[in-house]
């Protein structure tokens, strides 16, 4: 990605003194400040992700969903109704829940990567920094066991140490048995040692898969699955897929109860944090790689007996990159500096001081889907930065999804019609009223009555691009990496 000559860009940026990574190192040396004597307090973690799960699940309200086990997972815990991801693209998702760091914060200084700021895979040009220090990192130094089964999908690998690496290449995780069973061997393994372990589900992703060894036992059909309201091309090819999806939801949720009957019959539940999220929305136009709702918006629920009241809802704003502070809180490991929050004052429902934005960001999925973009969500408003209104966004067919062209057989003023349309050349900016308008359908965006709105936000935006040291607001940096892109 001509990544000398970015960085020739990047050295000619006064960057803030920027030390929230930096800082993050030093935490290897001293966490082992409070661990001892701790050990046999420390909970074990299982961290359950799912790909492109949005909220659509019987919890969150989704009549079509049935997932009866996620639910009852929901009623043992505490469930989140604002929570979102950094970035509606696999690998830059989990960079932050793996760091605690929006993606553009993973890179980017000179003479480094960019950032984990796209999908990795081999030659992507979109890797983390070394500096930046990582869940896996922190928990193997305080003497956890840690393990992953299924996708990881952010790079360098060296900077994620699990003792249990099964990969995709090496399962399919919808063989949903075959999942549980190899937790089950996990959990089993040296049980004077905590674990972190991470399975992450490849459901409901694309290519979507009717049944997988009989599962889901009852799967649903074109004729009974309406399109997402969100997207609101109502086709035969769109109800198909969409029916596809559900069909991935079910699945999950069938090996939900598998992988956490797994721990329950090894007496593990009662001491193991268990934390299920998405890494973002559907595989839809509209939702992954975009920065509105049904991208961001995830499902995110946190169970810990004995420490988490059961029957808990939370409607304050969290995000992905919490995940890494609350989780070193609960096994007293000392939180670096990072801009992702712990959740232990939800925990006990104290939202005083708590945040009142989430911020969020998209800059490229695969190298030939750069279109960077950053949003802010409020209460009741939503606002969008294009920072490339004079091209086209590239992802317009996410996960081979027809929508666009589907949606040229609707009349020219649909407003289905006219949102695809505003997603193939969005404007420069870009203003939702949440209450009134949820599916981001009526850009308000220099209409009358709504300026003071769109400054405010446009304001704390920037605010916040500074705060995280964002290089997209140089131009010269911004103008290397579209000539890196686009050329």
């Amino acid at each position: 990605m001509q990544q000398a000559k970015l960085n020739n860009k990047l050295t000619r940026r006064n960057f803030l003194n920027y030390s929230v990574a930096t800082a993050a190192a030093t935490a290897l040396g001293e966490l082992l400040f409070s661990l001892k004597g701790h050990s046999a307090t420390r909970p074990n973690i299982l961290l359950i992700t799912a790909d492109d799960l949005g909220q659509t699940l019987g919890c969150y309200g989704d009549k079509l969903a049935r997932t009866p086990n996620i639910d009852r997972l929901a009623s043992e815990g505490i469930q989140f109704l604002n929570s979102y991801v950094t970035q509606a693209s696999c690998s830059s998702s989990r960079s932050s829940l793996f760091t605690g760091l929006y993606p553009h914060q993973t890179g980017g200084l000179p003479n480094e990567p960019v950032g984990q700021i796209g999908l990795a895979y081999p030659n992507s040009g979109y890797a983390m920094a070394s500096r930046v220090v990582t869940l896996p990192q922190l928990l193997k130094a305080a003497g956890y066991r840690t393990g992953i089964i299924g996708k990881l999908h952010v790079y360098p690998e060296t900077s994620f140490p699990f003792d249990l690496n099964i990969p995709p290449t090496k399962i399919n995780t919808r063989n949903i048995q075959l999942v549980a069973q190899r937790a089950g061997e996990f959990f089993a393994q040296q049980p004077q040692q905590p674990f972190f372990l991470v399975v992450s589900y490849s459901d409901p992703h694309t290519p979507f898969e009717t049944q997988f060894k009989n599962y889901p036992e009852q799967p649903y059909s074109s004729t009974e699955v309406p399109p997402f309201a969100w997207q609101g091309v109502d086709t035969p090819a769109m109800r198909e897929r969409t029916a596809g999806y559900y069909n991935g939801v079910a699945r999950l949720d069938a090996g939900i109860g598998l992988l956490l009957n797994q721990l329950n019959r090894q007496g593990l539940d009662r001491n193991t944090l268990v934390i299920f999220l998405g890494d973002h929305g559907p595989g839809f136009v509209r939702a992954k790689g975009s920065c509105y709702e049904a991208g961001l918006r995830i499902p995110l629920l946190i169970r810990w007996s004995g420490k988490i009241s059961p029957n808990l809802v939370e409607s304050a704003f969290v995000s992905n990159i919490d995940i890494l502070p609350t989780v070193l809180q609960a096994v007293g490991i000392k939180i670096p500096k990072v801009s992702g929050r712990s959740l232990f004052p939800l925990f006990q429902q104290n939202a005083a001081g708590w945040r009142n934005f989430i911020f969020a960001e998209y800059t490229s999925h695969v190298k030939t889907h750069f279109y960077p973009r950053r949003s802010i969500r409020g209460k009741r408003f939503k606002y969008i930065l294009n920072l490339l209104p004079d091209r086209q966004n590239p992802y317009i067919t996410v996960d081979r999804d027809p929508a666009f062209a589907e949606s040229r057989q609707l009349p020219a003023r649909n407003r289905a019609r006219l949102a695809l349309d505003t997603c193939l050349n969005p404007p420069a900016e870009e203003l939702y009223d949440l209450h009134d308008d949820p599916y981001e359908f009526n850009n308000l965006a220099g209409k009358l009555g709504y300026q003071n709105t769109q400054n405010f936000l446009r304001s704390e935006l920037l605010k916040w691009r500074q705060q995280t040291a964002d290089s997209l607001l140089d131009p010269a940096v911004l103008a290397a990496m579209v000539e890196a892109h686009y050329s």
